[in-house]
């Protein structure tokens, strides 16, 4: 079964898409694609030998010949939540990078939008189709380290990002803008709800940021609704590079999942030791973008239901908007008060 696919959105993400879809997927054709901006539309479109593009992505969703949609707009643009009603309306399957929204409200109206019209949607929390991520799951579940009781994450970028996506405005804050993938790794690994969070974050090494209403370094402790903890350190200022790890603690034994050095090679002198380090995203996850498109397609032609759902991006969702409430107002914050 092939599939025509429509991609509306062509910045950042959308070219990572787009490369991923016209050679990492056989089953699918990317028969249009939609951008605000016309000269990226076009640009893409010739790259990949794409016969339509629109920067109206309504025009796209009216075609007939589309059976599903992948949506890689903006985050600062806080469309996601309507492209998917949109794309729901016109009946097309839908995969969407996160977040699903930056409000609870229009999260449920997206997802009421997609029940309703009865089609598919996947979310893209791509961490979840990382090979060591995976394994790890695999682990837990057949319960190689006993019952989970703690979970510990870090995520650090190796610098900070523009001052106009930092706003809040835009792009939630460094609170929902990153750690919303791991508040979703801890849902989905510690297999229980966080219930409650407590937030300690300032501008320690950018104080512009705080002319924009965001920090740079933040530390959040969580509490399981299984009665397991947590903790997450986030931070904008790793220098040496992408640092993305997590382990889980359990009864029985320890998971300890990432690493910071990209290759397996040690530089050895008389100057003393040396590796490499993960430079950034694309390099620590390309490996997942494909998969999580690839398993799209295949709830498609198969009939089955995609993973990670609309709720968990909700849920991920809620818990970072809980965890901002929390660093504002200097208190613990139950999720369920948001």
């Amino acid at each position: 079964m092939s599939i025509n696919i429509g991609l509306i959105g062509a910045g950042r993400m959308g070219k990572v898409y787009a490369q991923t879809l016209a050679f990492s997927v056989s089953e699918v054709r990317i028969l249009a694609l939609a951008d605000l901006d016309l000269t990226t539309a076009r640009e893409q479109a010739d790259k990949y030998a794409i016969p339509y593009h629109y920067t109206d992505y309504r025009q796209l969703l009216a075609r007939d010949d589309i059976q599903a949609v992948v949506i890689a707009t903006p985050t600062a643009t806080a469309t996601h939540a309507q492209v998917i009603m949109d794309a729901a309306a016109a009946g097309k399957h839908i995969f969407s990078e996160k977040p699903l929204s930056q409000s609870l409200s229009e999260c449920d109206h997206a997802l009421a939008a997609v029940k309703a019209a009865g089609v598919k949607l996947q979310m893209g929390f791509m961490r979840r189709f990382d090979p060591p991520y995976r394994m790890a799951k695999q682990k837990i579940d057949e319960g190689v380290i006993g019952t989970p009781v703690m979970f510990k994450a870090t995520g650090r970028d190796p610098r900070r990002t523009s001052l106009e996506f930092a706003r809040r405005e835009n792009s939630g804050g460094m609170i929902l803008d990153m750690g919303v993938h791991e508040f979703d790794l801890a849902r989905w690994l510690m297999v229980s709800e966080v219930i409650r969070v407590q937030t300690e974050g300032d501008c320690l090494v950018y104080p512009e940021l705080r002319g924009v209403g965001d920090i740079d370094n933040v530390v959040i402790n969580l509490r399981f609704a299984n009665g397991a903890i947590g903790n997450i350190d986030m931070s904008r200022n790793a220098v040496y590079g992408y640092d993305i790890r997590t382990e889980v603690l359990g009864s029985e034994g320890s998971l300890l999942i990432g690493k910071l050095q990209q290759t397996a090679t040690l530089v050895m002198t008389r100057q003393g030791v040396t590796h490499d380090t993960v430079p950034y995203f694309m390099e620590r996850f390309g490996e997942a973008y494909g998969a999580q498109v690839r398993q799209f397609v295949h709830c498609i032609t198969q009939g089955s239901e995609p993973s990670p759902t609309g709720l968990d991006a909700r849920q991920a969702t809620a818990i970072g908007i809980a965890a901002t409430r929390s660093l504002d107002e200097n208190r613990p914050v139950l999720v369920n008060e948001v």
